[in-house]
């Protein structure tokens, strides 16, 4: 199941997000859940009494989430839903191509980010003349991001004030649908909701200026993370299984304002050093995830321009460019790169 915040692309400015489920794969038809809920409420008023889910209107997956209830819950108004006659003349039944989608938790709780994959983690400290330190092996390695910049596809981002080396990441981020503590990880995956894609941005040169009092990151990275387009269940992925991750390809292509599209990263979630079962048995460890949490992964080997800049785009992103993130399974997530409000182009 994939689930998603949706409104008319051309719709009224400010228009509140609707809630939706892709009917097909690719995703070409979304079902308004809202209206699902309402059809089969009434053509059985049973429903309300067996199901929680019928007592009240969805609204966002956030709200859906504060009410105790868990994202494959909505798999029932999927799984009901008949069209009324065409579906193209079914009000309950979206286009893709006339909407605008929002990020798949609008205001997590929390958004931890790892460290996971080793090919990254390796190439950072081999700049740096060092080598990965033993710790890193041990247990997974996190630090909080900032909740209050969450943005969704096809939002714009900008270098935030004083930065001239903006850079994306590359990630996958998984996102918790239940209250949880002291999860063992063994089965800490049973209390995600589903996956998404992460962009954790970077500006490299104030991060690197930070880092250098061994505490951060700060303003180098709480101006902008970027998730979507949408969320995919746990269930869909399982045939890719592969040791501690999936064998699904991830990429990154930056376009130019030229029109030109340059492959930069290449890299495969299969290649994680810990599950996300393992990232949250070290999270959950004595406090308590909240329903929305967000846990991201790390930057894949060569997911960055830090890794690759010179030997693909030869720059950092500048305002023009197009980031384009994949992730087989995942979808696409495209974020436009602008500049800074109040500065000269």
């Amino acid at each position: 199941m994939k689930i998603a915040h949706v409104r008319e692309r051309h719709g009224p400015a400010g228009a509140a997000w609707r809630l939706a489920a892709a009917l097909d794969n690719p995703p070409s038809r979304w079902l308004d859940l809202e209206i699902a809920r309402r059809r089969l409420g009434a053509a059985d008023p049973r429903r309300a009494h067996n199901s929680p889910l019928f007592r009240s209107p969805i609204a966002t997956l956030d709200a859906h989430l504060a009410a105790g209830l868990r994202v494959e819950a909505l798999a029932e108004l999927v799984d009901a839903f008949e069209p009324r006659g065409d579906p193209d003349e079914d009000d309950a039944v979206l286009e893709a191509s006339l909407l605008r989608f929002g990020p798949p938790v609008l205001q997590p709780p929390s958004l931890r980010d790892f460290y996971a994959f080793e090919r990254h983690v390796r190439t950072m400290w081999e700049r740096r003349g060092g080598e990965v330190p033993e710790a890193w092996y041990r247990r997974p390695i996190f630090y909080f991001s900032n909740t209050s910049e969450i943005r969704g596809p096809d939002e714009p981002v900008h270098a935030p004030r004083g930065s001239a080396e903006l850079d994306f990441e590359l990630e996958v981020c998984a996102i918790v649908d239940t209250a949880a503590a002291d999860l063992p990880a063994g089965r800490a995956e049973e209390a995600i909701g589903g996956y998404t894609i992460l962009d954790d941005w970077s500006a490299r040169d104030l991060q690197r200026e930070e880092t250098t009092v061994r505490l951060g990151p700060a303003k180098g990275k709480d101006f902008a993370s970027t998730i979507g387009p949408w969320l995919v269940t746990p269930d869909e992925l399982a045939g890719a299984r592969r040791g501690k991750g999936y064998d699904l390809a991830m990429t990154a292509n930056v376009c130019g304002p030229s029109g030109a599209t340059v492959e930069v990263s290449r890299g495969t979630w299969a290649d994680i050093q810990f599950s996300f079962g393992e990232m949250l048995e070290r999270a959950s460890a004595d406090v308590r995830l909240r329903p929305g949490d967000i846990l991201g992964s790390g930057t894949v080997g060569t997911g960055c321009l830090l890794e690759v800049k010179d030997a693909t785009l030869g720059r950092w992103l500048e305002p023009g460019d197009e980031v384009v993130l994949a992730i087989e399974g995942l979808g696409e997530l495209r974020s436009p790169i602008v500049a800074r409000p109040g500065t000269a182009e």
